[in-house]
């Protein structure tokens, strides 16, 4: 390990001196680290230089760790931290920012973007190439190259004009002169004096200039005002017909500053509205229900399959529309149901031939669950789906349309997103509910560097909105079983947290660390407390109707699961909401009575369940239905219609609207018909009679609905946005073996006569030379150098003390990997004596 008393030459040398908290800490902000694992600190440190990678973590970066970072990236290369806080703070100064850069820097510190002490802290050079102001990529500050950049193709006399017009000395070179205008931009005083002889057109378009873009256009001859700024170097020339205004005067005008707008808190989530908590969870509780209820009877509309899929995968644009119909919502709201119902894992595709969609055999099971806990479960995979419902209707990158259930519909940030969401609204005093601009300000301080047409402000949009109708939140709050099942406590009251130095903000206004997400163990146990507080809240479903006599039903709320299944085959939905209401029609009651009910038990089940005496004209329609059901049976023949009644079979041959089926007598009671049994059963019902169908046997068939379901399928697997964050058991195990592989990469070694290797270079011996030293070292105890190249080709390097040498083996302990193994030497490449007094051995 480094000396940490000597200060790094190099971020593989700063990489070197952490503690291995300190690199866990880097691998889990920048999980693309350790994928893979590097064989060593150097390697660790060329990957966290990578554009790619730089590129990622820039773009996960607050708005004031990004804005030190565009600072660094216009300060001196190294920079003391002097030169940083003056670029932030300007030159009077400011509180905010000298309280907040210590945690900002230690953020780019630990992430690798800066390394070094300091007096000289350095940017990554890859950030820097990403960040420095470039005529084809501006910086984000609006600040220009520097004089010695903007001057660098220029004439040696001209710059000795400029030298001498600015009122400074001559220099014997172009280097010297460009360093004494360089010091005369950077000093207040006399560049002030310079501004102040300028006439008012020249310091107008140094204003219009001076928070960018820096680069402005001029004429071949330009006006005096313009001349003037040119040969005062305050204008440089970088192409024909473009001026650049050089950093330093820019830097002078601004006051020192390097944006013109410092962020160095975020802005607070602040309450738009504030209500009893009590209220809040009533209303999450009943929405939550309504949600539950919602899946619910979207999947039994599809219980017999539902739409078909589409060759594209997803729905069609009609039956998403029919089944917003169904479900009484609009589009949107649909898709998310559907959508919501398939994260969880309970509708699916069957996998036909004809492919349909369909409830999932895990849909029986999440209806025989208690309401909380089916609830529970929607929840949990609307907060880790990567499906983002809001996305349908939209279109694609090759321009074509999303569709529900279809691909192209996963966005990785979702979760994170809804989880920030969520958490900002956790930090707010309960009742309270934020305003969403400042949810959305909050984020966008949060991740400001993102190149997705702002998908996370949709995103948290489509959250909050979501949120509120799966009964999360609650009149745009935080309810007490959606705190649970983020596992989050309720907030502390102001004065009962402590206040941190100058820090006189709310609690909610502070910058904060999003918490890391909750692992198996602990989701479960949040989602088991979220259950428990939400089951008391739910409304217990009712065991009866109010019938009326206008042949109606109303059901005053929700109702247990067998008398709503009854109620659904007898009567038909004529409204929703608040109570349903349910409406009897002869073609109701046959629908019941063809389920196998008899009159009787229509009676009886309607007796039973009414808080109200059964009207008149309900008996009247149910017994009226029955006399004639099944007066008519109608079989295969191809189709035949008997009856006892052949009066009843005459009026069905003299009606015209027979015509089409045509039937002929074949006895007294029987007509045939030239039409399958379910065309002439629909036929007759069409005529106003009632038929029943017969089995072969004669028996009257008893007809129910055929619950479809597809094979056994699992919810869909959320798509991630770039590498996982590495648990625990992971990081340990990269770190020892990123130290292993360091140990082996700079052990010291003995000299020798032959030539040094290059970094990461296996030594090379011959056979004999490597199966001598071997047993020398056996002999001697000391520890040796070797590199070695594994069954699968991959070559490394070690550090072992030799044990034992026999059989073309020799057994070690091996530092790198605090073991014994033991290694065939044919596969060792060479091997070398390490130095004594910096031995492996000798560090303890």
């Amino acid at each position: 390990m480094s000396n940490p008393a000597v200060p790094p030459r190099s971020l593989a040398e700063a990489l070197r001196a952490r503690d291995d908290v300190s690199l866990a800490a880097l691998l889990r902000a920048r999980p693309d680290l350790i994928t893979p694992v590097p064989t060593d600190l150097t390697q660790l440190a060329t990957r966290a230089g990578t554009r790619a990678s730089v590129v990622r973590a820039l773009e996960r970066l607050g708005r004031f760790a990004l804005q030190t970072a565009e600072a660094l990236a216009v300060a001196a290369d190294p920079a003391p931290y002097g030169e940083l806080l003056a670029l932030l703070s300007g030159d009077d100064g400011d509180p905010a920012v000298s309280a907040a850069l210590p945690r900002a820097l230690g953020t780019l510190r630990e992430q690798a973007l800066v390394w070094g002490d300091d007096d000289r802290l350095r940017l990554v050079r890859t950030a820097r190439e990403l960040l420095a102001p470039s005529p084809q990529h501006p910086s984000p500050t609006g600040l220009g190259p520097t004089v010695q950049e903007a001057t660098a193709g220029m004439s040696p006399g001209r710059i000795q004009e400029i030298v001498t017009a600015a009122g400074l000395g001559s220099t014997h070179d172009a280097v010297s002169a460009v360093a004494s205008l360089t010091a005369l931009f950077a000093d207040r005083g006399r560049m002030s004096a310079l501004l102040a002889g300028l006439p008012e057109e020249s310091r107008q378009v140094l204003s219009r200039l001076v928070w960018g873009p820096p680069y402005g256009q001029v004429t071949a001859e330009p006006a005096v005002h313009l001349r003037r700024l040119l040969d005062l170097g305050l204008l440089v020339p970088t192409a024909p017909g473009t001026v650049v205004l050089p950093r330093e005067v820019a830097l002078h005008l601004r006051g020192g500053r390097a944006h013109r707008e410092v962020a160095p808190l975020p802005p607070a989530v602040e309450p738009a509205a504030t209500h009893r908590p009590q209220v809040v969870d009533a209303t999450a509780a009943g929405q939550a229900y309504t949600a539950v209820a919602t899946v619910e009877e979207l999947l039994k509309d599809w219980d017999e399959g539902g739409p078909a899929v589409l060759r594209a995968g997803g729905l069609s644009v009609r039956d998403l529309k029919r089944t917003a119909v169904a479900l009484d919502v609009a589009e949107p709201v649909a898709a998310f149901w559907v959508e919501l119902a398939y994260a969880a894992g309970l509708l699916a595709s069957d996998g036909e031939a004809d492919e349909r969609y369909a409830a999932t055999p895990a849909h029986d099971e999440w209806l025989e669950q208690p309401a909380a806990q089916r609830w529970v479960r929607l929840a949990e995979a609307w907060l880790t789906a990567t499906r983002v419902s809001g996305l349908v209707g939209g279109r694609d990158a090759k321009d074509r349309t999303l569709s529900a259930l279809g691909p192209g519909l996963d966005r990785g940030a979702a979760p994170d997103v809804r989880h920030r969401v969520l958490t900002l609204l956790a930090g707010l005093p309960e009742g309270a509910s934020p305003s969403a601009q400042s949810v959305l300000a909050r984020l966008r301080w949060e991740r400001p560097q993102r190149r997705e047409d702002d998908l996370r402000s949709r995103l948290a949009e489509w959250t909050l909105k979501e949120a509120e109708l799966l009964g999360v939140t609650g009149r745009g709050a935080l309810s007490g079983h959606g705190r649970a099942l983020l596992g989050a406590a309720a907030p502390k009251t102001p004065d009962a947290v402590a206040q941190g130095p100058g820090d006189k903000l709310p609690v909610h206004h502070r910058p904060t660390a999003a918490p890391e997400p909750l692992s198996p163990a602990e989701q479960a146990t949040a989602s088991a407390a979220a259950a428990r507080l939400l089951a008391p809240l739910l409304p217990e479903p009712l065991d009866h109707v109010l019938l009326q006599a206008d042949l109606t039903a109303v059901a005053p709320g929700p109702l247990q699961r067998s008398l709503a299944e009854v109620l659904d085959v007898l009567a038909d939905v004529e409204s929703k909401g608040g109570a349903t209401v349910y409406r009897f029609t002869p073609g109701s009651v046959r629908r019941a009575l063809d389920a196998g009910q008899a009159a009787s038990d229509l009676h009886a089940f309607l007796v039973a369940h009414s808080r109200t005496p059964v009207p008149q004209p309900l008996t009247y329609l149910i017994d009226d239905v029955a006399r004639r059901h099944g007066h008519l049976r109608v079989g295969a023949a191809s189709a035949y219609v008997r009856c006892d009644d052949d009066a009843l079979l005459n009026e069905i041959l003299a009606d015209k609207r027979a015509a089409g089926l045509r039937l002929r007598r074949l006895a007294p009671t029987v007509l045939a018909a030239q039409a399958d049994p379910a065309s002439l059963l629909d036929g007759l019902r069409a005529m106003g009679f009632a038929p029943a169908a017969e089995s072969a046997e004669g028996d009257v068939l008893i007809t129910r609905a055929h619950a479809h379901r597809t094979p056994p399928r699992t919810a869909p697997e959320p798509v991630p946005d770039g590498p996982p964050v590495p648990d625990a058991t992971l990081l340990a195990a990269a770190i020892r073996a990123v130290r292993a592989g360091d140990l082996a990469s700079t052990t010291p070694r003995k000299t020798t006569d032959q030539p040094p290797l290059s970094t990461g270079e296996l030594p090379r011996t011959s056979s004999a030379e490597t199966l001598a030293t071997m047993q020398a070292a056996v002999l001697t105890g000391e520890a040796l150098w070797i590199g070695y190249v594994n069954a699968e080709g991959a070559a490394s390097q070690r550090v072992i003390a030799p044990v034992r040498v026999e059989g073309g083996f020799v057994t070690a302990y091996d530092h790198t990997a605090d073991e014994v193994r033991t290694y065939p030497l044919h596969r060792v490449t060479g091997v070398a004596e390490l130095a004594e007094e910096e031995g492996p051995l000798s560090t303890g």
